[in-house]
């Protein structure tokens, strides 16, 4: 048993767990285990997502998969409170957790929590994702969770009341906090698009991945997109391919180009939805959530917009399980006095 398992299970280490914490989406599972001070003892990842369980959902998926990240932990502290975020709480998922509507609360989250019962017989309490209800209703599951992450994480600075946060991804979203609420928020499939751009259509004929990004065609993208995108998406993006052909824009520039055009147009809408609220995207200082690498090419695009202070969360999602357990009672959190 290695020292960081001896941790997991209260065995001589740093602490004793109290708590296990799951991001549990589409593709993928995420557990933690926490000890009573929030502090991460162990992590599990597996590819046993909603839509990739271990038997199918009817044969006991979820049970198998959940048993596969948490049994070992179980089998030690089997009373430990489990708490579930993402899509694990959808129509698709173990238990649906129905939607709360904006403005969305930490509270609001916590009062929504649905409980299932483990084959095992561990009670796992599901947080529901947030609803935008209107004429074009927008949805989130997961998301909620990093965002209180993200904004807990900043309660020791001096936070603006109304503040702006980005996650990018496959379905990036912009969110306006206004004192700790989800306000409204934005959601542009700006990385499915992009894949499917270059995977189905003509514009990945002529593409060739480099090694490494390029961030100069990436910027190209990005200016195109801003100084000329009132034609819309479907008209720029043909460029990726006529440029090619002119000789203008090589094999190896096209996937960042097409890349930078994408975002450009997203955070080119971003910047007029928040313009109808007479919220100005350039004096904005978004926190970015997401994988280093994207929220690096975000931050390069968005100073592009005039937007230059935006800044990267880490540990939002660890961060936000913490909180929303901590404020449901399924853990009493102490003061971590241990020695750095």
């Amino acid at each position: 048993m290695t020292p960081r398992e001896k941790d997991a299970t209260g065995a001589p280490g740093d602490g004793a767990a109290a708590l296990i914490a799951l991001d549990w989406g589409t593709t993928s599972l995420r557990a933690y285990l926490f000890d009573a001070a929030g502090k991460v003892l162990d992590t599990r990842v597996s590819t046993a997502g909603i839509m990739n369980l271990p038997v199918p959902a009817e044969e006991g998926g979820f049970d198998v998969a959940f048993d596969e990240a948490c049994g070992l932990w179980l089998g030690e502290a089997p009373s430990l409170p489990v708490l579930a975020a993402g899509m694990v709480g959808s129509a698709q998922g173990w238990v649906q957790a129905p939607y709360v509507e904006t403005p969305a609360s930490a509270q609001a989250l916590v009062a929504g929590i649905v409980r299932v019962r483990a084959a095992s017989g561990a009670d796992v309490a599901v947080v529901p994702g947030v609803l935008e209800p209107g004429a074009l209703p927008n949805v989130m599951r997961g998301e909620e969770t990093q965002i209180f992450g993200a904004l807990g994480a900043a309660r020791d600075e001096a936070a603006p009341q109304t503040s702006l946060i980005g996650l990018p991804g496959t379905h990036a979203k912009w969110v306006v906090v206004e004192g700790e609420r989800i306000a409204r928020f934005y959601t542009f499939m700006t990385g499915e698009v992009y894949a499917a751009l270059c995977a189905h259509t003509i514009l990945g004929r002529t593409m060739k991945h480099p090694a490494e990004p390029d961030t100069a065609a990436f910027l190209r993208g990005v200016s195109v997109a801003r100084e000329q995108g009132c034609v819309g998406l479907l008209a720029t993006a043909f460029s990726t391919r006529t440029l090619g052909l002119t000789g203008q824009l090589a094999a190896e520039e096209q996937p960042d180009y097409l890349s930078g055009l994408v975002i450009g147009h997203e955070l080119a809408g971003l910047e007029a939805a928040l313009a109808r609220r007479d919220v100005a995207l350039a004096g904005c200082a978004p926190q970015l959530i997401g994988a280093e690498a994207l929220c690096e090419r975000y931050r390069l695009a968005l100073r592009a917009f005039g937007c230059g202070n935006a800044r990267p969360v880490l540990h939002a999602t660890e961060q936000g399980l913490w909180r929303i357990a901590v404020q449901a009672g399924l853990v009493v959190p102490r003061q971590d006095t241990r020695q750095a």
